[in-house]
């Protein structure tokens, strides 16, 4: 068996996001620590701790989207599956997280490319693949090409509105992208809405989930490591109360013999 991470790292500073939402770590190392510590232990001092060390901590400030994480149907909008109060992080079924994993490669799309069902159905013959029901299915962009760079968020293709429901009415439930959003990037939505005035086009994918009851991964990673079937993906999100996301460190999980 084995386990291929299909998150990124929470990095301070890294320009993957705009910049209000750029996360933020600050590091308390073992000697700065031991300012914080000695509190709980009155009347120690820095010679009792253990080899004089205090604790090393860090303290987060960032949003619930920051880094590869989980969207509930709450981000999309107030009500889901046509009329539905939508749920939010802490209501998703666990059942949901874990289920046999299908790498979709569109790595070949352009940057702002908006995906239909017919370029997934296309796919899935090409590699002789049955969609079924429970499916998690993840969806290989350009986009990690950026990593690390501003870039980033105008790269990679997207799923539009028409393709995400194709693929809630074949039972999935999951679904995964490694580029910023799963619709194509904001900025290259902009320039579309610009010359064509269609608010029908404005976060497309995302809307889906009005009209029906799903969740995606955003920023993963190494989708490019994965088969395009034959293996188990585990994705649960941390419980945020009422959270509209939370993070997930996705794995897949690969047999021996699974070939890639």
């Amino acid at each position: 068996m084995r386990m291929i991470d299909l998150s990124v790292a929470l990095e301070d500073g890294l320009p993957v996001d705009p910049p209000e939402n750029i996360v933020r770590i600050e590091y308390t190392d073992h000697n700065a620590g031991i300012e914080s510590m000695l509190p709980f232990f009155p009347g120690a001092t820095q010679a009792d701790l253990p080899d004089g060390a205090g604790w090393a901590v860090e303290t987060l400030h960032l949003g619930s989207h920051a880094g590869t994480h989980m969207d509930a149907p709450y981000h999309y909008h107030p009500t889901m599956d046509h009329g539905k109060p939508s749920w939010t992080i802490d209501q998703i079924p666990l059942e949901w997280c874990m289920g046999d994993g299908v790498m979709v490669d569109f790595s070949d799309k352009p940057d702002g490319y908006v995906c239909t069902s017919q370029d997934f159905q296309d796919y899935f013959v090409r590699i002789g693949y049955q969609l079924k029901p429970n499916d998690i299915v993840l969806v290989h962009t350009s986009a990690m090409r950026a990593w690390g760079r501003a870039e980033y968020l105008n790269a990679g293709c997207g799923v539009g509105r028409e393709a995400t429901l194709w693929l809630t009415e074949q039972g999935i439930h999951i679904v995964g992208t490694d580029a910023w959003s799963w619709d194509a990037p904001l900025p290259r939505i902009a320039e579309r809405f610009a010359q064509e005035h269609d608010p029908s086009i404005i976060w497309e994918g995302h809307k889906a989930g009005a009209e029906c009851c799903y969740c995606h991964m955003e920023k993963m990673n190494h989708l490019d490591k994965l088969p395009p079937f034959g293996f188990k993906v585990i994705c649960i999100p941390i419980k945020i109360k009422g959270g509209s996301a939370g993070w997930t460190r996705p794995i897949a999980i690969l047999n021996d013999n699974t070939s890639i």
